[in-house]
């Protein structure tokens, strides 16, 4: 072919012929296979780089398979779930419907008693009452015999006496030594009125060694101005009266040659009385207030004993009667009142009125004027102890006073006296036989009468009744743990103060402890197990309740609880087919399963999402057996036989219930997460396939239009080629 020799323009037209039939070749190929790269020498990183993304998206592609059957799995299970589900709640009808049957039991376990008189808004029953009496009471608070009274004794404008007596015998003449433990040592003090009283150890100095304007009187050392000293070796009692007496101003000191020589100025001494008792009273100037150690106010019975510091103080008053302006802390003050059972004793600092002014009616010679409903006025000005006696029995009903023009006569009604003084000359106070006894008062009327205690600060007084035969009031009743319930103990009283009075009251205490209580119209009082707990013995070893307290003796021995046998019988149905429910939920659970995997039986299912295996996701299955669900099969007998062996199983199976929803949650997430990432895959898959085309794939138009000029360039190629050979062949043509 070398020895060919071609025109240059045979050559041209040759050779662009040739390139159109190449390029005419490989827009055919792109059309004949849709794709512009389809070797790598078509365009090496378009295709390695489509190959990447063909594989990436084969390989997830080829995991939608798993994919697909892990969401049957979970589906398999879901439906599971919605059985079991379906027979949990025909086990709880089955059990609803042995709630719902004849009780198991003819009788329950029960312990009685017969409390004559009791009813359902009263169990205390008929008592026989005794009053309640309180003695050792009297009028002088904190006294070293306490309630020693005199019926006589007048209630105001007498000298006051002290409140707590230390020693008895006391006299002038006694030595400080003398007063026992509560003797006042060096340093001790008394201010009388704003003056001192000193004690110190040792004799009264000589008269030579004292300060100008001071002057000593046995014991007593003093200043001329109200404060002394008293010297304890020697000193006596008349000492300190003596010192009381300048401090308040009673009496005053004469000063000469260092000698103090005393004189009445105005008013009474402080003095001994005989009573061997200290009497204070105010001068006619001021009223009397002394302050000092305790131990001092004690020793000397100024106070009632108390540790720390104290007061005492008289006050003037305005009585007429004899020791005018003289006052004693226990005197009844006019103003003070008395409550005796919702009764008002009203003391009064006058003279009874004559009998034209009674208003209602005098009490026959007592100083006493009473509304005949039980209040009642005491005049203080002539007044008695047995007025004020009188009065406290008006008011607690002990006696009454009917009042016929203007008088009033009293009568005995029932039981003996409210209060009266005994032989011993002790106030006693007694609730009587109708009621008991409370009495409050206003003032000091309670603390002068003694009923305030020993320090005076109550606020009130009571005396009650006791019940000595029949009823049960005051009795205790007590119950240990009954099938874990709250140990009770109750007290039979008047409803107040936490104590049960009514059936009602009672029940109320008993059923945190799983019992009941009811009584009939004979007052019998029955205590039995609750419906809940009908097949359990009260005080057995296995459900607890043993009985005691003050009241336990009068109750019968626990009774055994009696099953009905056709309840019981019908009850043991109902468990038969509990049973087969039981056993349906076993094997429900073992067949949902799919493709082998099975979450309900403890299988755990594994899904891969990418090509790596990186991203996954694993559901761990569940042993939902009965089991696994927390319930078993019953027992005839056991179970099923009173409603507390029922709600047990109810519990169980509302603990199963909600078992199964919260899974029947948990694999609906697990199946929106993987139904998501399915979507996930298929979309993703689609992008990976899209980005692999438009690096391979040719646009056919542009393809068809390239073939179709390509066509036409070919014909004008061979054309000019036809027209390239014309001239050589007119060359021809000549030779011939």
């Amino acid at each position: 072919m070398s020895g060919i020799v071609l025109s240059n323009a045979v050559r041209q037209n040759l050779s662009s012929l040739q390139a159109t039939a190449d390029l005419l070749a490989t827009t055919q190929s792109r059309l004949s296979t849709g794709k512009k790269v389809n070797t790598a020498l078509d365009n090496p990183t378009n295709f390695f780089t489509a190959a990447s993304l063909d594989s990436r998206a084969s390989d997830i592609n080829n995991l939608l398979d798993g994919i697909s059957n892990g969401i049957q799995i979970i589906q398999a299970a879901n439906t599971g779930i919605t059985s079991l589900n379906k027979l949990v709640d025909s086990a709880k009808s089955i059990a609803n419907q042995a709630l719902q049957s004849i009780a198991g039991y003819s009788s329950k376990s029960s312990v009685s008693t017969t409390i004559a008189g009791a009813t359902a808004d009263d169990l205390r029953g008929t008592s026989t009452y005794t009053n309640g009496l309180a003695q050792s009471i009297g009028l002088q608070d904190g006294q070293a015999t306490p309630g020693v009274v005199n019926s006589n004794t007048l209630l105001g404008g007498v000298k006051g006496s002290n409140t707590g007596t230390a020693v008895a015998g006391i006299t002038t003449g006694t030595a400080l030594s003398a007063l026992g433990a509560n003797k006042p040592v060096a340093g001790d003090s008394l201010t009388v009125n704003g003056h001192t009283i000193t004690f110190a150890n040792g004799d009264a100095p000589g008269a030579a060694t004292l300060p100008t304007g001071s002057g000593v009187s046995g014991q007593l050392v003093t200043d001329g101005k109200g404060n002394s000293t008293v010297y304890l070796n020697s000193g006596t009692v008349g000492d300190v009266l003596k010192a009381i007496d300048l401090a308040s101003g009673v009496q005053k000191a004469a000063i000469s040659g260092g000698n103090a020589t005393l004189s009445n100025s105005s008013g009474d001494n402080a003095s001994i009385n005989g009573s061997d008792q200290i009497v204070l009273s105010t001068s006619t100037g001021s009223d009397l207030s002394i302050s000092g150690n305790n131990t001092l106010l004690s020793a000397f019975g100024l106070n009632s004993g108390a540790t720390g510091t104290g007061t005492f103080k008289a006050d003037r008053t305005a009585n007429t009667a004899a020791g005018a302006g003289v006052s004693r802390a226990n005197m009844i003050q006019a103003g003070s009142t008395l409550t005796v059972n919702g009764k008002t004793i009203t003391f009064k600092d006058a003279a009874i009125p004559a009998a034209a002014d009674y208003g209602f009616g005098k009490v026959g010679t007592k100083n006493v004027i009473t509304d005949g409903n039980g209040n009642s006025t005491v005049y203080l000005q002539g007044g008695k102890i047995d007025d004020v006696l009188t009065a406290i029995d008006i008011a607690s009903g002990a006696q009454t006073a009917p009042v016929s023009n203007g008088a009033a006569t009293l009568a005995v009604t029932a039981g003996s006296e409210a209060s009266k003084v005994l032989s011993g000359g002790q106030l006693q106070i007694s609730s009587g036989l109708a009621a008991d006894l409370n009495i409050t008062g206003t003032g000091n009327a309670l603390s002068a009468l003694g009923l305030a205690g020993n320090q005076g600060t109550a606020t009130s007084f009571s005396v009650g009744r006791t019940a000595t035969a029949g009823g049960i009031t005051g009795k205790t009743l007590s119950f240990e743990s009954f099938n874990g319930g709250s140990a009770v103990t109750v007290t039979i009283g008047d409803g107040t103060n936490g104590t049960v009075k009514s059936l009602a009251d009672l029940n109320s205490k008993l059923s945190a402890n799983n019992m009941t209580a009811s009584i009939d119209t004979t007052g019998k009082l029955t205590i039995s197990a609750s419906n809940d707990y009908a097949s359990s013995t009260i005080g057995s070893t296995e459900a607890g309740g043993k009985i005691g307290g003050t009241a336990a003796s009068l109750f019968s021995t626990p009774t055994a609880p009696v099953a009905d046998v056709n309840a019981q019988t019908t009850r043991a149905n109902l468990v038969s087919q509990y049973n087969n429910i039981i056993e349906q939920i076993k094997t429900t659970a073992q067949d949902a399963s799919f493709n082998g995997v099975n979450l309900l039986n403890g299988d755990t299912l594994k899904l891969v999402f990418n090509e790596t295996g990186k991203s996954t996701l694993s559901i761990q299955g569940v042993t939902f057996d009965p089991a696994g669900l927390g319930l078993s099969s019953l027992k005839s007998g056991k179970d099923f036989i009173d409603n507390a062996s029922t709600n047990k199983v109810i519990s169980s199976l509302n603990t199963a219930s909600t078992t199964l929803r919260s899974q029947a949650s948990a694999l609906g997430s697990n199946l929106s997460i993987v139904q998501t990432r399915q979507d996930f895959s298929k979309n993703l898959i689609n992008v990976l396939q899209t980005g692999s085309s438009n690096l391979t794939l040719a646009d056919t138009n542009e393809e068809a239009a390239n073939s179709q000029a390509l066509s036409t360039r070919q014909s004008i190629a061979v054309s000019a080629l036809s027209l390239a050979n014309s001239s050589q062949q007119s060359v021809l043509q000549l030779l011939r």
